[in-house]
């Protein structure tokens, strides 16, 4: 729902609780727990992070009782539209005094 590619989530309670991580085996025990097991009620917030698209994504948790038949959740407000991985930076360039003709330093001592 949310576009991520490997995200991070954690409650955002300053404990930092780890629900779901982006390194293989490290939260697998959770895959099967309700939110409930955690703590997690209406008004919960959730933080979850995607380093590889530069993204961070603030959930808060609400009850309802009015979900359609066979709906288990409902995302409510702007779901980001399906983005990649951030394309990868150009490499830098490295300009000294002004220059950008390759030059470098003299090492020569110069006799």
């Amino acid at each position: 729902k949310f576009a991520m590619v490997a995200p991070d989530v954690q409650i955002d309670d300053g404990k930092g609780t780890i629900l779901i991580s982006s390194e293989e085996g490290e939260t697998e025990a959770n895959n099967h727990r309700k939110l409930s097991d955690f703590a997690i009620r209406n008004g919960t917030r959730l933080q979850a992070d995607d380093f590889l698209q530069d993204y961070t994504l603030l959930i808060n948790v609400l009850h309802s009782e009015d979900l359609e038949k066979d709906v288990e959740f409902e995302v409510v407000g702007d779901a980001p539209e399906r983005i990649g991985p951030k394309p990868s930076e150009p490499p830098s360039r490295n300009i000294s005094n002004g220059s950008d003709d390759g030059a470098q330093p003299s090492t020569s001592t110069g006799k």
